[in-house]
Order: C-alpha cells, then sequence, then structure tokens
C-alpha cells in the first residue's frame, strides 16, 4: 500500500471535497480520484460516497481513517528522527589518539576548532596504535593519531608533529654522576622499553637507537603505559627512553633526571590518518586547524 495514496485519503476526509483537496496536495483532481478509486479497489471497500452535491466517508472510511493517520504520523516521526540522527552524525568527528596529543596537539587546535565550529561534537578516545587501526578501518573512529604511517587504497596519511625523545634515569643511578653519557657508556644498563603491542613504533626506535651504536642493554622491564614506564624509572627498576611529552610529568619527581645524550636520539613521527572518502568535510576542519597551529 502506498503511503501517497494514504495521504490522498486523509486529504479528501478532511476537506470532503477533491476540488479542494487537489489544490491542497498540488495534483490534479482527475488524478486524485484515480488514487482514491486505486486505493478503495486494494482495500476491496469503499472510502466514501459521492454525490454531485457532496462527499462523505462511509461507515469503512470512518473506521479507517485513524489508522491511517497513525501510520502517516509514524512514517513522519521516524524520518523526523532518522534526520536528526543524520544531522549529529554529519556534525560528528571521532578521533582516537595516543597520549602525546593530548600535550602536542589538542590544546593547540581544539579550542579554535570549537570556537569556529559550535555545532561539531568532538569524540575523543585514547587507544594504542593496533586498536585505532583496527578502529580506522571498521570506520569507528575517522581520525587515527599514531606514530605509524598507516597508507592503503582507502586511508591517507598526513603527518603533523615530530618530536624529540629523552634519556631517564634513577637519581640514584651511577650515570647521573658522569659529566658526559655517551651511546657507548650505556652498555650493558638495565632499561624499561614501551610494550612494542601498545607503541611499535616507540619500541622499534629505542632497538634501533642501539643496534646503530652496537649497544647492548638488558631489557628488565616491558611497559604497557608510559606512566608505568615513569614509574618504573622512579623505583629505581632501570632507564628509558621516552618521548619529550613526558618532561612536565617528570620534572616534579625528585626519582628522576633527565639526562642528555652524546649521540642525538631519533625523532619520533606522528600521523593524522584517516580514510579518503569518509567524512571528509570534518577531518579537514581538524587537519586545516592542525597546519595552521603545529609547525613541523
Amino acid at each position: 500500500m502506498e503511503l501517497r495514496r494514504l495521504r490522498y485519503f486523509i486529504t479528501v476526509a478532511e476537506e470532503l471535497n477533491f476540488s479542494r483537496a487537489a489544490q491542497r496536495l498540488y495534483t490534479a483532481q482527475p488524478s486524485l480520484s484515480q488514487q482514491i478509486k486505486d486505493l478503495e479497489d486494494k482495500l476491496g471497500f469503499n472510502l466514501f460516497h459521492r454525490t454531485k452535491r457532496k462527499v462523505e466517508l462511509t461507515h469503512e472510511g470512518i473506521s479507517f481513517l485513524p489508522y491511517a493517520q497513525a501510520i502517516l504520523n509514524q512514517v513522519e516521526n521516524m524520518v523526523a528522527k532518522t534526520r536528526m540522527v543524520a544531522k549529529e552524525e554529519k556534525n560528528l568527528l571521532k578521533i582516537g589518539f595516543v597520549p602525546v596529543a593530548e600535550s602536542k596537539i589538542f590544546p593547540y587546535v581544539l579550542p579554535t576548532l570549537r570556537f569556529e565550529n559550535p555545532d561539531l561534537k568532538l569524540f575523543l578516545q585514547s587507544m594504542c596504535a593496533n586498536k585505532q587501526r583496527e578502529a580506522l578501518i571498521n570506520a569507528d573512529i575517522d581520525i587515527a593519531l599514531v606514530r605509524e604511517n598507516i597508507q592503503s587504497d582507502s586511508i591517507q596519511s598526513q603527518l603533523i608533529l615530530r618530536e624529540e625523545m629523552v634519556f631517564l634515569l634513577p637519581k640514584s643511578h651511577s650515570l647521573n654522576k658522569s659529566p658526559k653519557i655517551t651511546a657507548k657508556s650505556l652498555e650493558g644498563i638495565s632499561l624499561i622499553i614501551p610494550d612494542e603491542n601498545y607503541a611499535p613504533t616507540l619500541h622499534h626506535s629505542i632497538k634501533d637507537f642501539f643496534n646503530t651504536h652496537q649497544v647492548t642493554v638488558n631489557y628488565i622491564q616491558v611497559a604497557e603505559n608510559i606512566i608505568f614506564n615513569i614509574n618504573s624509572v622512579s623505583m629505581g627498576l632501570g632507564c628509558a627512553i621516552l618521548p619529550s611529552y613526558v618532561l612536565p610529568i617528570v620534572k616534579n619527581n625528585n626519582a628522576i633526571v633527565v639526562k642528555e645524550l652524546g649521540e642525538e636520539l631519533p625523532l619520533l613521527n606522528l600521523f593524522a590518518c584517516y580514510h579518503k572518502h569518509n567524512n571528509q568535510a570534518n577531518i579537514q576542519k581538524f587537519l586545516n586547524q592542525v597546519a595552521r597551529k603545529i609547525k613541523i
């Protein structure tokens, strides 16, 4: 049963005049009459008594009218609610991120982004690199802020930040007394390293640094998050090489010392990865703000 015919029937029932109903519906009267006849044929009973003088609802028409009105109201409510959901989805930007974004990206980008786009809703979720990759592929997030350069036929990647790393050691460590710490002087030290599953780029960057300088270290602890890594150094379990965003976290920790190395530590990249054809308008708003506020 076509909704259009139900709408035609309701309009005629309200006007009890085919000419006025046709005007309201912006259709020709003969076409309207034919649609009502087709509906009656479909139902198997008459909806109106028609004479040259007047149009009246039949008993069946009177009975059928509230059901037809309820159906149309339900459909209109369904459409209105669906449009609202679609509008909210259109104004939503879902971002997955690794911890560095909280200190090096969001404070500089999000305030202006919100001010210039007051209807834009942001959903931010801290996730490890592997979880972000999965969420991005499944379109559960629009942007993944990760260390890895994720590229595919459907995923685009843009470098947005290059970050220095720092060397941390317990205050009680013997190297703390050394006027100069070189890579060679780190031979045999105990090192806490980020878990490869949670921070693969950071994990491999640290290992590559020691391999490049032909230094063997003792990886005594794998840390699943940066805070555990810092706490392990604070407890004297070993040293660590971490992204520079940890400096505000450790500056008031009297048990940890930050030391420069004679050799330059590798830089860590941060990429904004996103679907090429998914929520492009809002993604570009975010990337434009990053380009304006963050200098690589």
